[in-house]
């Protein structure tokens, strides 16, 4: 079989990004990034949770706005993606104009947010009632925007307002509407997705959203959707308030290195097979399909 080699014309943390022409295909790798930095472990299987995970979110939430996403199967691409190890794990997408800003939205305090609370009693400028404890659900989902970083960087947190300005200076004229848009459908997006979640024994903590701009000037989600890297998935059942959760994504190993000094950036054995049962076990709990 003869397979034209295709190069990736970018490789972020965890995924490689292909031009196909009219079309880009995203292979969500089995790397792991902690703390903005890759490990030297691999997390088999965990690319496809990533693929499939977000290709039942994209179908799920299609009444809310479209998405990016052609197809999965790699059937529908070019002879190179046939192989192996692209198989599950890569998705075919709409080649987006992105609009630079994360869109963050927080329905419990827990993380960098719960942090800054303790500190001043607001989290990325928006101040919360008096008295919530750690991992508590916050009254309404917050929107937390923050600019996107090269790899090396780490994104920052910026104000609703500082949104504006900052598509403004890119999309001139279209920054409030833009701003208001992204906030609107990441509140409505984590809303309908975080109460279908809650039914299945999952509570989404957190997540971030991507979108761009297709040729028609509309907006459209794009990158990965409500994946264990993107958010934070804990377990309804035993949730409490009061001390951090335990999840359903990176977040162990994120524990584990900074418990664990002199690490390298290597994760032990035992502790890669727990974070592919962790992944595999919120992908199951959400879709109701086991990854073949």
């Amino acid at each position: 079989m003869s397979t034209d080699v295709m190069k990736p014309i970018k490789e972020g943390k965890v995924r490689e990004i292909y031009d196909n022409g009219d079309s880009l295909i995203m292979v969500a790798t089995d790397r792991i990034s902690c703390f903005d930095v890759i490990l030297n472990n691999v997390v088999t299987k965990k690319g496809t949770v990533l693929t499939q995970m977000s290709k039942f979110w994209f179908d799920y939430t299609q009444d809310i706005l479209p998405n990016h996403m052609i197809s999965v199967d790699v059937n529908d691409m070019p002879e190179f993606f046939r192989q192996p190890q692209f198989d599950g794990n890569s998705m075919m997408c709409k080649k987006l104009e992105m609009l630079p800003i994360e869109c963050i939205v927080r329905g419990y305090i827990t993380g960098s947010g719960w942090a800054s609370y303790q500190e001043n009693g607001t989290v990325c400028g928006i101040t919360l009632p008096e008295g919530l404890k750690e991992s508590a659900q916050l009254p309404e989902p917050i929107y937390t925007p923050s600019t996107k970083a090269e790899i090396g960087d780490h994104d920052e947190n910026i104000s609703y307002e500082q949104s504006v300005a900052h598509l403004e200076k890119y999309f001139p004229g279209k920054g409030e509407e833009y701003a208001s848009k992204l906030r609107d459908y990441t509140i409505a997006l984590y809303k309908k997705c975080a109460d279908y979640a809650l039914e299945k024994g999952i509570i989404i903590a957190d997540t971030k959203f991507e979108f761009g701009l297709d040729e028609d000037g509309n907006i459209v989600l794009g990158d990965e959707m409500l994946t264990p890297d993107s958010s934070r998935f804990w377990p309804a059942d035993g949730y409490e308030p009061g001390h951090s959760q335990p999840s359903f994504d990176k977040q162990f190993a994120r524990d584990w290195l900074k418990a664990n000094t002199g690490h390298n950036w290597t994760l032990p054995e035992d502790v890669v097979q727990k974070t592919i049962d962790i992944y595999l076990e919120g992908y199951e709990r959400i879709t109701g399909k086991k990854i073949q």
